[in-house]
């Protein structure tokens, strides 16, 4: 990057940032790992300044206690947005920003049946209530886990309060719910288990560059918000460690099930690669997606796909392992 360019950058960042946010992740930092709150907030402008690491990067992955060569490995924030900007055609965005959209253009891999909420359509609402028996409603905009509910049909006494209540509060996509593979439910059975794979489609192959296996706590969603944690999967599908959160908190096992995390396997694994392959040629104008999927009895289903990838990575004091997934990414994607 130019000098000139990376010093509007670096002033921008400044005009921008969040002076208490960093504190309070400087801190959690420090005291995690035994270092001064001051030394960490020097390293963490320095970082996201001068090499692209996002704030709540520097935490969720012990920036604090990598080396320079070590922090070189990792995906970040800033970085896969990069990847995003240059990869994913604006043109095509809003088929993955708005849900309903979404599940029109991806309905033959969803595996469930889904409607939308629209004024006059109360009874077709409670046809499909009654039928399904569980209902998740979507705010189609949302976004990490925000504007997810979980309705049982049978508590349900007026349907037509409830249809407007659902296009009041703007929870206008309804789906049946997932019934998910039983090494999945044995972690967290209240909770749809979804394994994210983050992909590239180059044109002519889908390449995988990582995956990780997110497990929710009896929420409806199994996002950090709802008190979700991940691990990382190697090659194969096989968590790499314990499970961890961007909270600070630390898994070894499932609190609800007390499965050891690291034990855990993804089952139908070739089937995951096979779907991945089908669904990143969908809309080839965007090409590198975190796919969120979710494994049924059946095999995979797509649960939603999402265009800004975000990032998953390992934790040094999760896992033992002192390296991230850059050097895939640069690999098949190469640099923005």
């Amino acid at each position: 990057m130019p000098a000139s360019t990376r010093l509007r950058f670096l002033l921008n960042r400044a005009r921008n940032i969040n002076v208490s946010s960093v504190t309070d992740r400087a801190r959690q930092a420090a005291r995690t790992h035994g270092r001064s709150t001051a030394s960490v907030v020097c390293d963490m402008l320095w970082q996201a300044g001068f090499h692209g690491v996002g704030f709540q990067d520097y935490v969720d992955y012990d920036f604090a206690i990598l080396n320079r060569r070590e922090r070189a490995t990792y995906m970040t924030s800033p970085f896969s947005h990069q990847l995003a900007q240059k990869f994913d055609d604006p043109a095509f965005r809003h088929l993955f920003h708005d849900k309903a959209k979404f599940n029109a253009v991806f309905d033959s891999f969803l595996g469930r049946e889904w409607m939308t909420a629209e004024p006059g359509n109360a009874d077709k609402l409670e046809a499909f209530g009654r039928r399904k028996g569980v209902l998740i409603t979507k705010e189609p905009m949302g976004r990490a886990g925000h504007g997810v509910h979980r309705y049982t049909a049978s508590r349900v006494g007026d349907w037509a309060g409830f249809h407007r209540g659902l296009l009041e509060r703007g929870e206008t996509l309804i789906e049946e719910n997932i019934t998910q593979h039983r090494d999945l439910a044995a972690f967290c059975a209240g909770t749809v288990n979804t394994t994210r794979v983050t992909a590239f489609f180059d044109g002519h192959t889908v390449h995988i560059l990582s995956m990780a296996q997110k497990f929710g706590r009896g929420e409806v969603s199994d996002q950090n918000l709802a008190g979700g944690f991940y691990v990382m999967l190697d090659e194969r599908g096989h968590a790499v460690g314990a499970g961890y959160d961007s909270r600070g908190n630390i898994y070894s096992h499932h609190p609800e099930s007390g499965l050891r995390v690291a034990d855990f396997q993804l089952p139908m694994f070739d089937e995951v690669v096979a779907f991945i392959d089908k669904v990143a040629r969908v809309v080839p104008g965007i090409r590198y997606v975190g796919w969120d999927i979710a494994l049924t009895p059946a095999g995979p289903v797509l649960v939603e796909g999402n265009w800004a990838a975000g990032v998953y990575e390992n934790k040094p004091t999760a896992s033992g392992v002192r390296t991230g997934t850059k050097a895939r990414f640069l690999e098949v994607v190469g640099r923005p």
